[in-house]
């Protein structure tokens, strides 16, 4: 690890100065940043420590729905009763994200803006476009069987590695940010960026801007669950999970939200599968034609083809759970 100056923010108009000097790495529970300044994929002149801004809490609003502050620990947040009883999708996905010790460090903010696990982003002698613009991509002829499906361009196939925010994005989220420019909200299903020719940038954060806090629209009482199929039980990320969300009225599908990770460089929502389940009758044929849809496009590589029928049966047996 690199040698880097540690200054702590007062408040967060101190931290949003700070980071508009000029870059800055933003410190809140650490369990990614840490990781990538030891093995140097990140080398932060200067870090920011934003732990103890009041930005915690978790706080009803008016219209029915919760903001979560940007630093409540993904601990705090699964057992939080209001989550648990109006939001169970979330609880159960950060449940699964992460160790229980880690899940007392991490932060919605900080989960929001993890880097992917790629081996070959992590790996300085590996050509990366994510981490060097311009390199190259290594995984693309390599051991690709975590990577994505769906999205990917020849620049980057990596895939981003949250459980939160697939349940976040099948919620409608809502991401406030603030910055040298005043406030503004971004849609959670537009915050993260898929690849392109720009890999590196992998969000709508402009320059010195800080998430504050993650708004979660009120919601019906609907089925929800959220499922993760992965190469060991304990901690580990997916090959593919999915946030699914299903309410049906006398055999017709009212609502429906599907949100899939681990298949895309960001939470990926499958609208048109969406939009074939409302009005339908919860039946197979409906449930297979919408799993069918929800993988409609994907671009397997050599290692990873069978994320698309692991997609497919996971949809589907969820979509026969909830009904």
């Amino acid at each position: 690890m690199r040698e880097f100056a540690y200054v702590r923010a007062s408040g967060v108009a101190e931290a949003v100065g700070l980071a508009a000097e000029g870059p800055v790495a933003h410190l809140a529970g650490g369990t990614n940043l840490f990781d990538l300044m030891r093995e140097e994929v990140e080398r932060p002149e200067r870090v920011v420590d934003i732990s103890r801004l009041p930005l915690s809490a978790i706080d009803d609003l008016p219209d029915g729905g919760l903001r979560l502050g940007a630093l409540a620990r993904n601990a705090q947040v699964a057992a939080d009763d209001r989550i648990r009883r109006r939001y169970p999708v979330l609880a159960r996905a950060l449940l699964n994200g992460a160790s229980p010790q880690l899940r007392n460090r991490a932060t919605v903010g900080g989960n929001l803006l993890q880097r992917t696990r790629c081996r070959y982003f992590y790996d300085l002698g590996a050509a990366c476009n994510k981490r060097s613009p311009g390199a190259g991509c290594d995984a693309l002829g390599g051991l690709n069987r975590g990577h994505a499906i769906l999205g990917a361009s020849e620049s980057c196939v990596a895939v981003h590695p949250s459980d939160m925010c697939v349940a976040l994005a099948a919620l409608d989220a809502t991401v406030n940010l603030t910055g040298p420019e005043g406030d503004r909200s971004v849609p959670i299903t537009d915050f993260h960026l898929l690849p392109g020719a720009t890999p590196q940038v992998e969000t709508v954060l402009r320059d010195g801007e800080l998430v504050t806090s993650v708004d979660l629209p009120p919601w019906p009482p609907v089925r929800g669950t959220y499922v993760k199929v992965r190469d060991r039980a304990s901690y580990a990320f997916a090959l593919v999970s999915a946030a699914v969300l299903l309410e049906a009225q006398e055999g017709t599908i009212t609502v429906a939200r599907i949100a899939l990770g681990g298949v895309a460089a960001k939470p990926w929502r499958a609208y048109a599968a969406e939009e074939l389940l409302t009005g339908a009758a919860t039946n197979e044929q409906a449930f297979d034609e919408a799993a069918q849809e929800a993988v409609a496009g994907a671009r397997p590589l050599r290692h990873n083809a069978f994320k698309i029928e692991l997609a497919r049966r996971l949809i589907r047996r969820t979509l026969v759970e909830l009904s």
